[in-house]
């Protein structure tokens, strides 16, 4: 069963410094095991400027299971797939612990947004496209924003890559 105890004091501590964190979490529909975080785009990445919603659904063995965590707002990335928003991260699949709060995982997912896992991919697609880029030459923050500017779209990427 969720600690709904625990769950309400996590929220009381995400929301104090949502300034400074940028992050935010609010119950969805007076619901405490479903949950809308709200995470800013973390400066000097491709996502600057940016809000990202996050779904978060609490299984009942929360905070012995991880949170299930997708993003809501669409997102180039290699770690989040395009399609579902699905997140490729370890510590919301094997390396969770209870000792993590919603507060710590959202920091990581944004996190992620500004240093990838091309290795550890959720979007094979989006993977290869930064890769080849890449290889070409390209330097990977350069080529990682480009494709967030035209959502995907390796040639017109490409295109604006060699213009300047």
């Amino acid at each position: 069963m969720v600690d709904f105890g625990r769950v309400q004091k996590e929220l009381q501590e995400c929301n104090k410094d949502t300034k400074l964190s940028g992050i935010s979490i609010q119950p969805e529909a007076d619901s405490l095991s479903h949950l809308m975080g709200t995470i800013a785009g973390p400066v000097d990445s491709p996502y600057e400027g940016g809000t990202f919603l996050i779904d978060i659904v609490l299984p009942d063995g929360y905070p012995f299971q991880p949170p299930k965590m997708k993003f809501l707002t669409k997102v180039w990335h290699p770690n989040i797939s395009s399609q579902s928003g699905a997140i490729c991260l370890d510590i919301l699949k094997n390396q969770w612990s209870p000792a993590l709060t919603l507060k710590t995982a959202l920091l990581s997912v944004q996190a992620l947004l500004s240093a990838p896992e091309p290795d550890d991919p959720q979007d094979a697609v989006v993977a290869q496209q930064v890769q080849r880029l890449v290889e070409m030459g390209f330097p990977e923050p350069l080529v990682r924003s480009t494709l967030e500017v035209v959502g995907g779209d390796e040639n017109l990427a490409l295109e604006k890559l060699c213009s300047g």
